[in-house]
């Protein structure tokens, strides 16, 4: 467990993504706490959707990564959060990646700037030749 500011995190999971089997598990694992936490299906949709999309990014392009799913608390709200870390080629140009449109191959083709704007909170953190990770957050009142 570790307290950030008023933030408490507790980590739920973790989930080697090398294969689609472990994209398609993340997912059910995603899901799975986003009931927990009493997430409607709305947002719960949307940071499954994020972590699809991200996990595969992790897979397609990191070649190949880890997620780490924790569960947030601070004060009246409850949250989720995932970070995808990989050691593929980075990013050059995180700001033209996170652009509409911009894309690099398959997915669902929403990119980075449509998993940022399914949750609540977003960052990425890349550099060319040493990989990429991505943190994304879902909040919701308790």
């Amino acid at each position: 467990m570790m307290h950030v500011g008023d933030v408490t995190e507790t980590l739920a999971a973790e989930v080697g993504l090398r294969s689609d089997e472990e994209i398609v598990r993340l997912r059910q694992i995603v899901r799975d706490h986003a009931i927990a936490q009493g997430f409607s299906l709305v947002d719960q949709t949307k940071f499954v959707t994020a972590a699809s999309e991200l996990a595969r990014n992790t897979l397609q392009y990191g070649g190949g990564g880890d997620a780490r799913l924790s569960k947030l608390t601070n004060g009246v709200r409850v949250g989720l959060r995932l970070r995808f870390v990989d050691r593929g080629p980075g990013i050059a140009d995180i700001e033209r990646a996170l652009r509409d449109g911009f894309t690099s191959g398959g997915g669902l083709g929403l990119g980075l700037g449509g998993a940022r704007r399914l949750c609540d909170e977003f960052e990425i953190q890349s550099e060319p030749g040493k990989g990429t990770v991505v943190s994304i957050t879902k909040w919701k009142l308790r």
